[in-house]
This record gives structure tokens, C-alpha cells and sequence, in this order.
């Protein structure tokens, strides 16, 4: 039944070896061939586009030269991609760092991971750039940097004293943790070899002694700056990280040039605006049962309680503000579309990238509704002191809300829009907010 219904509902491809029941959903009437052939035809047209059943001359994709592969472009895109994603969780003014400190000492299993750089279904570079590989480039001639492990990444295994002795000394100015997950870990690639969910995660926080880790660091540091660096694939529960460091950057799975971008933003020479794309709960006890299909409680659009770091939340190393939301119409009908904007400026003293967020919340509903959902984003690069305006349009289909048999309908109301750099209610986010009615249709 799970695989009639899967293909009736557009699932044309399954990667697993459910769809081999299908013969057996024709048999029972659950399917008809039609259906059958409709998602064969689909997946066929594909392969066509693909040029897969065109002699090798007429396919473009044949002719790529070697020269392709890892070429200036394509290195420059990877850390692109590295430095656009990082988010900066937390900055009590310790970040950017300079680079003529006198001792900086890096610690962690992911500083000189290289497998703490690659996802999922990854392919390989020549070159894999770990954290402490551009660190140590990228610190002035004369600074002294040591380096240690510290513990294993997931094993119940003592902490190298011995190390962290010789590492952590009385003239060290930045203690650099690069803490973490990597993909032997987690992953969607079945049972995952060291996980201990078959690549889901049982528990949220630091795997092994990686915490220990961390107290030990900021004990040793006696004052001195604490900086976490965290590499991987899904939140982590940093209730009790957070108040050991003193920055926290989070920097996912990056590829081969993580390590430019990680060592770009701990040194200022890349000011972060990546935002979160999902809630960092406090703990475990925040989430509804696994097995409650509910959505209360779950994902910031029903989440009361208040999350450790908000979906949509990052820092910056600037300040951006926000003015003047006006819509195109005040007042519209069902059907209709409108115009949002705002003005927003950079009022810090570093270019940067800001992402303006629209959150939408039915006030009115006649039925239970999300508080806001996301309903559009842009992402910006102010200079210091530049403005710029910025325009979303809302579809009737972004203010609709459903009846209990799922049907979909705009109702008649007062809907919140906020505008800004994060979620309405997150403080660091400066947002503003304008009303939009939607009036009762004329007969």
C-alpha cells in the first residue's frame, strides 16, 4: 500500500527496493499500469534531457575537459559555499581575532580531521583544508602556535593531559577548540559505523569527552579567550557549551576549503551572515515524544518554548537596522497579491551580508495556525552605511491556512509581517512589523 500510494502521489524513483512490490499493488487494484507508466515516462524523459541515449559528440557533458576538475572556479566556489554557510552562535567580542598574537593554541579531534570536512555521499579532493592547516598559515610570522587533540572524537577515552599541559601555558591568548560530529557518526547512508542510532543520533550533545574537553580548556585558559569551532551535520546541544567559550562558530560539514573559511572568519578577513536552517533546542526535554505525529511543539512555527538558538539566527560582526516596512496596499481581497518592503542599512563599521527575513502570522484564524512561518528571504552585502531597499511579494497561497479536511483557504483578517534578520521574536534580529488585512469578499 506505502508503495502504490508513494507512486501515486509523484514518487516516480526509490532508491530502496520498496517500489519491487508494485507488481503486487497492480495485482490488488492499488495501482493501475497507467500509473505505472506515467512515472516510467517521467523518469525516461529525464534521461533523455541528460543525453543519455545521444551518440557521446552530441552530449555536452561528455566533453568536459580534465582541466574542469578542481579548477580556480570551482575552488573559489567550494569556499563560497564554505564561508556563505558558516553562522556565527555566539561573539562576546572576542571574534575577529588578530593575527599577531603572541600564542594560539588549537585543540580538538576535528581541528585536523580531514573526515570532519566531507558529507554524505562526498566525493574526494587532493587537497583537503583542515582548520588548523589555514590557522596556522594564516597567524603573523613570529606567533607561536601549538596543537593537540586533546581527546578521541567519540571514544570514553581520558583526556591527553599530558598534552593540554604542554599546549594550554600561561602565555597563551586564544584557546581554539575545534569540537564536533563528522559523518562516521551520522549520516543518512544506513547504518553508519560508529553511530549509535544506525546513523541517527540518540543523543544531541558532544559525543565521548569532548565536554571534559572543553571545561578542561577553559579552566587552563584562566581568563583567557575561549573559541569553539564545530563541524557537523545537525544541531548539537550547546546549553552546556555555550557558557565555557566565549565564541561559538559553527561552521557544518564545509568540504575542501573549510578550513580557508573557518580560519577567513575567525581572523576577520570574512564577516559571517549565514543563518540557521533549523531550531537548536535547548535539550532533549523541549521536543514531543517521537512517536506524537503532532506538530505541536515542533519546528519554530509551534515551538512556545524558547530554543537555545532560533531557526533563521546568526551573528555578524556588524549591525544591521531596519525602517520604514510599507506595503503596496494596506488592504486586499482573497485572491490578491501584495508588495512588501523595507529599508534596511548597515550601521556598524564592516561590509557584510545581512538576510532579511518575512515572517507572516495570522492573527485572526478561525483554525489552529503556525505563530509565523517563513515566507521569504533575501540575502545582502552592505557596505558601512549604505541602505538599500528590499521587496517581497506575497501569493495568496502564502497567507492561506487549511480546514481540517486539508483544503486550503485565505480567511478574512488581520495578518503580522515582520521584516528583519532573524525570527519576530528573537532580540538580535531588529525586526519590524507592519498589518495587512485581508478583507471579506464583496458578493
Amino acid at each position: 500500500e506505502s508503495a502504490a500510494l508513494a507512486l501515486r502521489c509523484g514518487c516516480d524513483l526509490n532508491c530502496g527496493d520498496m517500489y519491487r512490490h508494485l507488481n503486487d499493488a497492480i495485482e490488488q487494484g492499488l495501482l493501475d499500469e497507467a500509473d505505472l507508466d506515467r512515472s516510467v515516462k517521467r523518469l525516461f524523459a529525464a534521461r533523455f534531457r541528460l543525453g543519455m541515449f545521444d551518440p557521446p559528440a552530441q552530449v555536452p557533458f561528455a566533453s568536459i575537459p580534465t582541466e574542469k576538475v578542481r579548477c580556480r572556479e570551482h575552488l573559489d566556489l567550494a569556499l563560497r559555499m564554505a564561508r556563505e554557510s558558516i553562522v556565527l552562535l555566539k561573539n562576546n567580542g572576542v571574534l575577529p581575532l588578530r593575527k599577531d598574537l603572541n600564542h594560539v593554541v588549537v585543540v580538538g579531534p576535528n581541528a585536523q580531521n580531514d573526515v570532519a570536512l566531507y558529507a554524505n555521499y562526498n566525493g574526494f579532493s587532493p587537497t583537503m583544508v583542515t582548520p588548523f592547516d589555514r590557522i596556522l598559515a594564516k597567524v603573523s610570522v613570529g606567533t607561536q602556535i601549538h596543537y593537540g587533540k586533546g581527546c578521541d572524537l567519540w571514544r570514553d577515552e581520558p583526556l591527553s593531559e599530558a598534552e593540554l599541559n604542554w599546549c594550554i601555558r600561561g602565555d597563551t591568548d586564544v584557546v581554539i577548540a575545534v569540537l564536533g560530529y563528522t559523518t562516521e557518526l551520522e549520516g543518512e547512508e544506513g547504518a553508519v559505523a560508529l553511530s549509535d542510532g544506525g546513523g541517527d543520533r540518540i543523543r544531541i550533545g558532544l559525543p565521548g569527552r569532548q565536554l571534559e574537553l572543553l571545561r578542561s580548556c577553559r579552566e587552563r585558559a584562566a581568563g583567557k579567550p575561549v573559541v569553539v569551532v564545530l563541524l557537523s551535520g545537525s544541531p548539537i546541544d550547546l546549553s552546556e557549551v555555550a557558557p565555557l567559550c566565549d565564541a561559538i562558530v559553527y561552521a557544518w560539514y564545509p568540504g575542501e576549503q573549510g578550513g580557508n573559511a573557518i580560519a577567513d572568519v575567525l581572523f576577520g578577513d570574512y564577516n559571517p551572515g549565514g543563518r540557521l536552517p533549523v531550531t537548536f533546542v535547548a535539550s532533549l526535554a523541549q521536543l514531543p515524544p517521537f512517536t506524537d505525529y503532532r506538530m505541536a511543539g515542533r519546528t519554530y512555527r509551534f515551538m512556545s518554548a524558547a530554543p537555545l538558538y532560533r531557526f533563521g539566527y546568526g551573528l555578524s560582526y556588524t549591525r544591521f537596522t531596519y525602517a520604514n516596512p510599507k506595503l503596496s496596499q494596506a488592504a486586499i481581497r482573497p485572491g490578491d497579491r501584495v508588495a512588501v518592503t523595507v529599508e534596511v542599512t548597515n550601521a556598524g563599521n564592516v561590509a557584510g551580508d545581512e538576510v532579511v527575513q518575512l515572517y507572516v502570522s495570522d492573527v485572526q484564524a478561525s483554525v489552529p495556525v503556525p505563530r509565523h512561518h517563513l515566507e521569504g528571504f533575501r540575502r545582502i552585502h552592505l557596505v558601512p552605511g549604505e541602505t538599500t531597499t528590499v521587496c517581497f511579494e506575497l501569493t495568496p497561497e502564502q497567507l492561506a491556512c487549511y480546514a481540517d479536511d486539508g483544503t486550503p483557504m485565505v480567511e478574512p483578517g488581520d495578518f503580522r509581517l515582520s521584516l528583519g534578520g532573524g525570527q519576530p521574536d528573537d532580540p538580535t534580529a531588529a525586526t519590524c512589523q507592519v498589518t495587512l488585512q485581508v478583507t471579506t469578499p464583496t458578493p
